[in-house]
């Protein structure tokens, strides 16, 4: 498997051939190359200082001692917090202000990948530019080491889970008190990830009468798909059942992703936690709203509902935030269960999600069926179509323009193309992370998303066996 370079990271499968794979020798490379960008960024000479925290999965107690030791070798002093979820490390960062930090995890994808995830001074993605930038740097390879009196020291820091449940709980729109009085029984499955630890103790500081703990051992063993999808989730669905619970909630390995289970064993959907989320904070503070293109839209019609203006992005947080920046978001996110609230920090995160939810969930003093029932009902078609070499994307993304010019099409971030009358929309785009093409449709009912994505594949399928544009492999 190659190594994928993007803005989500370095990410590659372990073990086997360098370049090939995230080995040793490549951690040490990106890592170094990371220091030689932060110290670009430095009007001075000052000591520079970054944060590494990593996920429970098996490779990561390895891959961690590599990257605190090559920031150590280029003179970079370590703030190493251990065990940490993604939205963890991004608020130690400015907490510590520190230029920056790497959170080693590999996110939502099996056991034998792991990434190294990069992040500016403001706890924050990389942009595309600096990426472009960090990735060069990693290719020409001309990379210095500190001499031995400038080596950096490591700082061990164990307490960031607690600050940050802590800053959570301190935000104004999270109702502690409410939840604890509604006597709640939650269940987790945290695929025994870091989650196990953070999503319970979470809970417990909230007020959460009785936490059922499911796959919460962070020991890097995923119980199932740790992608948080229906299909993966269904010891979950019939753990809440059996419990008589309120509420089942997921996360993924890096807890930056949260779906919910209805008491029912149904799923609330994962582009609802964002609605949710967005309809109860935008009753409390009106503004805007930003998601990515490839996101429901219930979040703009809830948050028109609210009198506010909803703004799309292209896919990837560091678009969203950008964009929430842009139009002054108070709420915002992806559809695959990724809050960002800016009240806290720019980042996508589980925690803040959850506490934001259950505040809502408690108000409302519904079950959580009825008030998934309350949002505007619109349904996913989510499918894949894995390339060949010989596939010309750009020609079949651009084939797909003119198909459907007369409909109102975004092509910032491959072609998206919106049937207002219908209320319905399609998405396609080539991934960041894997050699595939994702094609998103959504409609007012199952039938009619599977509809629309058929309709749009079957024409992809033509387009690409025009001249020059090569096959598509369904």
């Amino acid at each position: 498997m190659s190594l994928i370079k993007s803005i989500s990271g370095i990410r590659g499968t372990i073990g086997g051939a360098a370049g090939d794979n995230l080995t040793p020798i490549d951690v040490v490379k990106f890592t170094s190359a990371y220091a030689a960008w932060l110290q670009m960024q430095q009007s001075g000479k000052q000591k520079m200082k970054v944060v590494v925290g990593r996920d429970a999965r098996i490779s990561g107690a390895m891959v961690s001692r590599l990257v605190v030791s090559t920031l150590q070798a280029c003179g970079v002093d370590v703030v190493n917090i251990g065990l940490a979820t993604t939205p963890t490390v991004e608020l130690a960062v400015t907490c510590e202000k520190a230029q920056g930090g790497i959170i080693i995890t590999a996110s939502h994808n099996p056991k034998q990948w792991n990434a190294l995830k990069l992040l500016n001074a403001k706890g924050e993605f990389l942009s595309a530019k600096d990426g472009e930038l960090l990735l060069s740097i990693a290719e020409q390879g001309d990379l210095q080491f500190a001499p031995v009196d400038e080596l950096g020291k490591e700082e061990q820091v164990a307490d960031f889970l607690q600050k940050h449940v802590a800053l959570t709980l301190a935000l104004p729109l999270v109702n502690a008190q409410a939840i604890r009085a509604a006597r709640l029984k939650v269940v987790v499955d945290a695929v025994n990830s870091v989650g196990g630890a953070a999503i319970p103790a979470l809970l417990r500081a909230l007020g959460v009468e009785q936490v059922v703990e499911l796959n919460c051992e962070p020991n890097g063993q995923f119980a199932h798909n740790p992608e948080p999808l229906p299909e993966h989730l269904t010891e979950i669905s019939g753990e809440v059942v059996r419990q008589q619970a309120h509420i089942g909630i997921v996360v993924d390995p890096d807890v930056d992703r949260l779906a919910l289970v209805c008491e029912d064993g149904n799923m609330f959907g994962e582009e609802y936690t964002l609605v949710a989320v967005a309809d109860y904070v935008l009753s409390r503070a009106k503004g805007n709203t930003c998601s990515n293109l490839s996101s429901s839209r219930a979040l703009r019609d809830v948050t028109e509902a609210h009198g506010g203006t909803y703004a799309a992005a292209a896919v990837g947080e560091v678009n969203v935030v950008e964009k929430m920046r842009q139009t002054n978001a108070v709420i915002g996110g992806e559809g695959n269960g990724g809050v960002i609230y800016p009240a806290l920090h720019y980042g996508r995160d589980a925690l803040v999600g959850v506490a934001l939810f259950l505040s809502h969930y408690v108000q409302q003093g519904k079950s959580m069926s009825a008030l998934r029932a309350g949002y505007p009902a619109y349904f996913m078609s989510k499918n894949k179509l894995t390339l060949t070499p010989d596939v010309n994307v750009d020609a079949v993304l651009n084939a797909m323009k003119r198909e459907y010019a007369a409909e109102r099409v975004t092509d910032v971030d491959g072609v998206r193309v919106d049937f207002d009358a219908k209320k319905e929309w399609v998405h396609l785009r080539k991934s960041n992370t894997e050699p595939i093409i994702r094609i998103y449709a959504e409609s007012d009912s199952p039938e009619s998303a599977d509809a629309l994505a058929k309709q749009v594949m079957d024409k992809m399928q033509a387009a690409a066996k025009a001249p020059q544009v090569g096959d598509l492999r369904f």
